[in-house]
């Protein structure tokens, strides 16, 4: 296997895009179950796992100035910046990502919060 500071440019950058791309999937399906648990009900251990994903992220995103830190390093690697650029998902997915999970987190978050005070039956 060859080793990070060996790798060509290009090549850290579709590893960085490969990453980014799975994390983003993580975080989506993190946030539809989140979603999930609030509008059903649906409760047990397996709730932490998408709540403390999105915590993390949260916290890195903020703690990043609002950005995502995978995202620097893709341009350091030589992507070129628009809304596709550092992940392999096309424009039109990527364009609206921050305000669309943003929205559905705290959706999810906030129907959970009523069902946990018991104003959701």
């Amino acid at each position: 296997m060859t080793s990070w500071t060996r790798m060509e440019d290009a090549d850290k950058l579709r590893a960085v895009r490969l990453v980014h791309t799975i994390i983003y999937v993580v975080m989506a399906l993190s946030t539809f179950a989140l979603v999930f648990a609030g509008i059903s009900g649906q409760k047990g251990p397996w709730l932490f796992v998408p709540i403390a994903l999105l915590a993390i992220e949260v916290v890195v995103f903020v703690g990043n100035g609002f950005k995502c830190p995978l995202t620097a390093l893709a341009v350091r690697y030589g992507a070129v910046r628009g809304y596709a650029f550092d992940t392999y998902f096309p424009e039109s997915v990527m364009r609206h990502t921050f305000w669309f999970f943003t929205s559905l987190m705290v959706l999810g978050l906030g129907l959970l919060g009523l069902r946990w005070a018991g104003a959701l039956a």
